[in-house]
């Protein structure tokens, strides 16, 4: 499935929501996708910040997800984009200690430091999660 919508109501505004199974070229493809897609809608400020968080999130589902499968949907928020990767993995993603020589868990880390909130949200039927991120814009014009 993909698709592009808009949403009218609530300040809820445009949202792309797209099904995957993710190969070795993915990730910049979607990184890209979000890029153009922040560019048009005026939220350039949050671009990188929002491309790396993307990037990580998306890399935990290659690591660990069996299958590589994923939805992905970002959704413009008033002055800002909310992200969110799902998949059908109920194991949730572990926040690394970041110690020096830990074999992992830095991903969630560099989310929390580039974005404004984050979040894990298992699904009710207990056959996966959604994990999300928010960014703000700080420039009025957003």
């Amino acid at each position: 499935m993909n698709d592009v919508t808009g949403l009218p109501g609530k300040g809820l505004g445009a949202h792309y929501r797209a099904q995957f199974a993710l190969g070795g070229h993915s990730v910049r493809h979607l990184r890209r996708i979000l890029r153009l897609y922040l560019l048009r809608s005026g939220l350039a400020e949050v671009a990188d910040a929002a491309e790396l968080a993307l990037t990580e999130l998306l890399t935990n589902v290659v690591r660990h997800v069996p299958g590589r499968r994923c939805a992905v949907c970002y959704v413009l928020l008033p002055g800002a984009v909310r992200v969110e990767v799902s998949d059908s993995d109920a194991r949730l993603p572990v926040r690394g200690s970041g110690e020096l020589f830990a074999e992992g868990g830095r991903g969630l880390l560099l989310v929390e430091a580039v974005t404004d909130r984050w979040g894990v949200t298992p699904h009710t039927t207990g056959d996966g999660k959604t994990v999300w991120f928010e960014c703000t814009a700080k420039s009025p014009e957003a």
